[in-house]
């Protein structure tokens, strides 16, 4: 997409920029959805998993996953004209979390990816953004031979805050992870929204 194109007679659009993280337990989509989504070719930073790390990286529940994140993923996505968000990726074993820090700065709100199968793994996410004062969501990746539960059980389940959105979602799909990073967007607004009327009153 070429930016800066303008009708006659119109004044260039500059778009809006925001970054958005995905994270999540290890092996639950973040690399998927980033590449459903992204408009240019994402750029990837997966490794071969090996047998150094079988014991410390639990493939349980995804024993086909033959690849891991060890950096990040990053896409870009436009909205609309005026709003571009650029997507990162980040790492889900827990040896690579020392990244986290430096992916989050700056990022307008995040989305925590769930896996029913293995609901505990998005803790830590769940956790840190919530310590850090990040907007999140949380979207459920509906795997197949999964069991499906309705967004207020996932909540109850992860102790959410009734505030926090719940999504259900297949991060293979545009359209559906599409409307994840939406949700994001709309629940960052809001939170900033809210934020600024605490301080006021």
């Amino acid at each position: 997409m070429i930016f800066g194109r303008s009708e006659r007679g119109k004044p260039p659009v500059e778009p809006v920029t925001l970054k958005i993280l995905v994270a999540g337990g290890f092996g639950v989509g973040k690399t998927t959805l980033v590449a459903a989504v992204s408009e240019i070719r994402p750029l990837r930073t997966e490794e071969l998993l090996t047998e150094a790390g079988r014991p410390v990286d639990d493939t349980t529940g995804v024993e086909g996953k033959h690849t891991t994140t060890v950096a990040m993923d990053f896409g870009r996505i436009t909205l609309r004209e005026d709003l571009v968000l650029y997507l990162f990726g980040t790492p889900g074993q827990e040896r690579f979390w020392f990244m986290w820090d430096e992916l989050s700065e700056g990022a307008l709100g995040a989305v925590v990816l769930a896996d029913t199968r293995r609901l505990e793994d998005c803790f830590a996410a769940v956790d840190y953004f919530e310590r850090r004062g990040i907007p999140f969501l949380v979207g459920v990746n509906c795997f197949e031979g999964a069991d499906r539960y309705p967004a207020q059980a996932i909540r109850q389940a992860l102790d959410l805050d009734e505030d926090v959105p719940v999504l259900l979602c297949d991060a293979r799909d545009r359209e559906s992870a599409k409307e994840v990073l939406i949700g994001v967007v709309q629940h960052a607004m809001d939170y900033a929204v809210d934020r600024r009327r605490a301080v006021t009153t």
